[in-house]
């Protein structure tokens, strides 16, 4: 027996596949789920549509409309006609993820804890079910979510904060209850990317009472949630949270840069399509590229394989390397030196060692 997170992504992938027939067998194994939580008006509703399908596309979206996840039914912004958030079927496998090991080790525990909310329910007691990352950027918090979200087979509704947030007067509190009703329709992994655009400090100077209104309508939505769904929220600067968010979140998790190790892992992974020359001593470019993120480490490998691909080379040299390498360092600088004033670390010195 399925669970209903499961019968939602096998309906989903048999959807965008065209495969009626797997279609057809997710989504009665849904209703079963159902009818086992008394849902029974849903229920009937699938079934009678179901029983009228004849393996057209137009069917199997009436089916997904009845569940809520198809446009017609995604929340929009009144004023402007803006969805408010964005569906997908997630790709990220969570076992393809370089992820440091404390971090590792609390998401396998949220996997084991969502796979088994079944049975804590007959406890009364819930699996955790908001989650905060945070870290700097480019160390893996969005593809962490999708990865997450990929594990649990449940559709990734990443929140859209320019059409959430408007000019008019009340309207952001207004779209962010929307988004929260919405994800009471389905379970879902809900994600609010750069959270810090709704959720900073209400003491903050450079916010306007609106914003701060938001905050307190956001922790009074939060506090009330209560869904299968898991919420997710993800920031680069944690420090401009406001203090109350914090204790509402049932886990909160630092996504740090990368290690050598992770680094090295990285590029091993990166580097496994194309060769590499003898002279690149993999271990010790990892060691050099400390204090990179892994989005900075995935640029250069990659910019160092389309350089040796466009130069008809066999494998990847040192030169072309070590040029990739202080092409992303170069990168790094001028963005840090935009954020200087930030207060963000100081920006990485180009290193002019060779690749060995």
């Amino acid at each position: 027996m399925i669970t209903s997170a499961e019968a939602m992504r096998m309906l989903i992938v048999a959807h965008f596949k065209g495969d009626e027939s797997a279609f057809r067998k997710a989504a009665e194994e849904y209703i079963e789920g159902e009818r086992r939580k008394n849902h029974h008006v849903l229920a009937n509703d699938l079934e009678r549509v179901l029983s009228n399908t004849n393996g057209s596309h137009k069917s199997r979206t009436e089916v997904l409309s009845l569940l809520g996840m198809t446009n017609g039914n995604v929340p929009k912004d009144k004023d402007r006609d803006v969805v408010l958030v964005d569906i997908c079927d997630p790709s990220r496998e969570l076992s393809g993820l370089i992820l440091a090991d404390d971090v590792r080790r609390t998401i396998d525990r949220l996997v084991f804890e969502r796979r088994g909310s079944e049975l804590l329910g007959t406890y009364g007691i819930r699996p955790a079910g908001k989650l905060l990352f945070c870290g700097p950027p480019g160390c893996g918090k969005t593809v962490a979510a999708e990865a997450l979200a990929r594990e649990l087979y449940l559709p990734l509704a990443t929140v859209r904060f320019d059409a959430v947030v408007s000019s008019y007067l009340g309207e952001t509190a207004a779209n962010i209850r929307k988004v929260f009703d919405f994800a009471r329709t389905r379970p879902m992994v809900l994600f609010f990317d750069e959270f810090d655009a709704i959720g900073k400090h209400r003491t903050a100077e450079d916010e306007h009472g609106e914003l701060k209104r938001v905050v307190n309508s956001f922790l009074q939505l939060l506090d009330s949630f209560k869904s299968e769904t898991l919420t997710i929220a993800a920031t680069n600067h944690q420090g401009l949270l406001d203090p109350a968010l914090w204790r509402r979140f049932d886990e909160i998790l630092y996504f740090p840069k990368p290690d050598s190790k992770q680094i090295l892992d990285h590029l091993t992974r990166l580097f496994r399509q194309i060769g590499l020359s003898h002279a690149i001593k993999l271990d010790h470019v990892a060691k050099s590229l400390v204090g990179m993120t892994h989005a900075d480490v995935e640029r250069l490998a990659v910019d160092a394989i389309k350089q040796t691909i466009l130069s008809s080379r066999e494998v990847v040299e040192p030169d072309a390397l070590q040029e990739a390498v202080e092409r992303q360092r170069a990168r790094i600088q001028v963005t840090e030196q935009s954020q200087r004033g930030d207060g963000l670390e100081p920006s990485l010195k180009p290193n002019r060692r060779g690749i060995k």
